[in-house]
């Protein structure tokens, strides 16, 4: 069974950054195409940044020159680095992957607030 655990949220002031950690289990990760998707309080959940299985990356305008998301095939890990965060980013954010033949899996989400 695939399973995605987020780690690495938490509270941060504006300007500061944070990088979250999407470990994965149960697929053969360098085949997934990997996501982070996010949900503010009150609104749906939306896209963030991608990277594909040959590290083509993706983002959403609102974040692009801020995030950037990685992978290490290695270590069946996917991670989104967040620089300039905003009070705008705050949000629950979820892994998601793209498993070849299985489907579309989440993970439980990881909240990340920028207040001062």
């Amino acid at each position: 069974q695939v399973q995605l655990v987020e780690s690495g949220g938490g509270l941060v002031q504006p300007g500061g950054s944070l990088r979250l950690s999407c470990a994965a289990s149960g697929s053969n990760f360098r085949f997934n195409s990997m996501a982070w998707y996010r949900q503010a309080p009150g609104k749906q959940r939306e896209w963030v940044a991608a990277i594909t299985s040959g590290g083509t990356t993706n983002y959403a305008d609102s974040v692009k020159g801020r995030f950037t998301i990685s992978r290490d095939n290695a270590l069946n890990t996917v991670y989104l680095q967040m620089n300039s965060l905003k009070p705008e980013d705050t949000a629950v954010y979820y892994c998601n992957a793209v498993v070849p033949t299985k489907g579309n899996y989440w993970g439980k989400g990881t909240l990340v607030t920028v207040s001062s």
